[in-house]
């Protein structure tokens, strides 16, 4: 029979596996959901990001809550109001109310993320604490990475509803078996003060930090609102760790950061996350955009990535004992770097393959750092330290998620911009020197531009001029024949040759202005092409070097000679 402990690690692991996919899932299925709600993406955003601004604000001081009312009731508490997020996001008739339903989300996962690693962890004794938290750490890392599959595929079969309706039925089973599993009706530590302003200053410091990397981009980085929220973080982040120093409970243990492996373990959360989240935020797009591939299509296609994460993040948990933690942090890490090198030098996305390897090594890169990691950030920590470090690590994984979408996403739009100017300019040189009518030449233009609009690759026209328009043209020169020759009153004989005349002209001149379209379309849809796909991909180019950051974290950690889990 399963035991209790192996019971309440498979309910803190739903909790986690919640948490961080919603962190990803809903970013492949935006165009469905903007469609759904007929909105704009300036609003929908909000959507997104409301998640990742809550989730890392709140977590360290809901963290703390939990850890004065205690964790199991929180923890209730917490799925609860994930579920009622979850629902309230999947039945909403507009994007306030589905704005609403993410910020509710974000709050329940804000009290289980932290809760669940606790949890979980003193569920156990101390001989298996790091199985567990090796577990636990390989769930947060596949989840968020599983996220772009599963919403592609839940998108394509039931709807962009179904992405956060699915959550319901998984947040009724995590309740019930928490509450026959669980000691969640008394406190655990009904003595300990919470540090009010530690809190109040950590959440603003996290939001103001989120905002300006989630926002950033679209308020302008010179803006005076991202300079002020920046200088707010700053400030408060000042502030934050000085009262810290001087509180007798405070809300993050400033001991943490004394530990050296502690802090190579944030480092490399926050920049694994950063390529990772950086492959996951811009390929599906890509693929659904410029290669036309379907949303089902787009998960499946990045679904190697998520599959290596699933095969090393086990393998490296063992690898951890056996090899020390600082070759297993540092062979994640090089195959992360490789994989953006293979990003970088691709001759040709469209070969399915060179992406294919890409994923697979930035994949088994990430899942061979985020086991260890989990593991290497607990250290031998026990009682508030231990929920601290959890709660830190996973306010560090938000940070690097929203750094992630905040460098990929700034970088790809202002490379869309100049990629849209250069196709939009060639467009127009090319139609204007055709030998075609002016309204022909508009017409080409107006579609070129709407393609440009969504950042799709232009599509071939294959009737640019239809037959319908034909007609018209046939009718409307006829009539200037007759007018022009006085000819209205002319026998019906002579007037079904004359139509018969302009409509031989006419179909000739359509015939061949279709042509010369049809060739024009075709070499603007190869340079869209060409363009578009090179604002993708210039993004991991400039990312490329960078990686040697992750890289060089590895001398953070301790070698073979000390055990993995303690610190160094």
């Amino acid at each position: 029979m399963m035991k209790k402990s192996t019971k309440v690690i498979a309910m803190m692991m739903i909790g986690i596996f919640l948490c961080m996919l919603d962190t990803t899932v809903m970013n492949i299925a935006l165009p469905a959901i903007q469609t759904g709600l007929n909105t704009d993406l300036t609003h929908l955003s909000w959507a997104l990001n409301i998640y990742t601004v809550l989730f890392a604000s709140l977590a360290i001081p809901l963290g703390r809550l939990a850890d004065v009312w205690g964790r199991g009731r929180m923890y209730l508490i917490g799925l609860g109001l994930f579920g009622i997020g979850s629902l309230t996001s999947g039945l909403s008739l507009s994007v306030g109310l589905l704005i609403t339903g993410r910020a509710i989300q974000s709050i329940g996962a804000a009290i289980v993320f932290p809760a669940s690693m606790t949890i979980g962890i003193q569920s156990v004794a101390l001989s298996r604490r790091t199985g567990v938290i090796a577990s636990l750490g390989v769930m947060q890392g596949l989840a968020a990475a599983l996220g772009p599959t599963i919403g592609g595929a839940v998108t394509q079969f039931w709807g962009w509803r179904g992405i956060f309706l699915i959550n319901v039925p998984l947040v009724a089973v995590a309740l019930c078996g928490c509450i026959a599993w669980l000691s969640w009706r008394h406190p655990s530590h009904g003595q300990v003060k919470l540090d009010l302003g530690g809190s109040a200053l950590v959440m603003t410091t996290l939001l103001a930090l989120t905002l300006v990397l989630v926002k950033g981009n679209d308020w302008g980085w010179t803006s005076r609102v991202v300079l002020s929220l920046g200088v707010t973080s700053a400030l408060t982040l000042i502030a934050f760790v000085w009262m810290e120093a001087h509180v007798s409970a405070p809300m993050v243990p400033l001991a943490l950061f004394k530990d050296r492996q502690f802090n190579g373990a944030a480092l490399a959360t926050v920049l694994s996350g950063v390529f990772m989240v950086g492959l996951l935020v811009l390929m599906p797009s890509f693929f659904t955009k410029v290669q036309s591939k379907t949303e089902l299509m787009a998960a499946i296609m990045i679904t190697p990535a998520s599959m290596m994460i699933f095969i090393f993040s086990p393998i490296s948990g063992f690898l951890l004992a056996k090899l020390g933690a600082r070759r297993v942090i540092f062979s994640g890490s090089l195959a992360i770097a490789t994989g953006y090198g293979v990003l970088s030098l691709m001759s040709s996305p469209s070969q399915y393959w060179q992406f294919a390897l890409a994923a697979l090594l930035v994949g088994a890169g990430y899942g061979t750092i985020i086991g260890p990691i989990t593991v290497l950030a607990a250290g031998d920590f026990t009682g508030e330290l231990l929920t601290a470090s959890q709660s830190v690590i996973g306010v560090f994984r938000q940070i690097g998620t929203s750094l992630a979408v905040a460098i990929f996403v700034s970088a790809l739009a202002a490379n869309l911009t100049t990629a849209k100017t250069q196709i939009r300019t060639y467009a127009t040189t090319t139609v204007t020197t055709l030998s075609i009518p002016k309204q022909a030449k508009r017409d080409t233009l107006r579609v070129v531009d709407h393609q440009l609009a969504t950042e799709q690759t232009a599509q071939t026209v294959h009737e640019p001029i239809t037959a319908a328009k034909a007609r018209r043209l046939v009718a409307a020169n006829y009539m200037q024949v007759l007018k022009a020759r006085s000819l209205q009153a002319a026998p019906v004989r002579i007037k079904a040759q004359i139509h018969q005349q302009v409509a031989q002209k006419v179909h000739s001149q359509v015939k061949h202005t279709n042509q010369r379209i049809r060739t024009a379309a075709s070499a603007i849809k190869a340079k869209t092409k060409i363009e578009l796909t090179a604002a993708f991909m210039r993004p991991y180019q400039v990312a490329w070097p960078f990686t040697l950051l992750l890289v060089m974290t590895t001398w953070c950690f301790a070698g073979r000679e000390r055990k993995s889990g303690k610190p160094s």
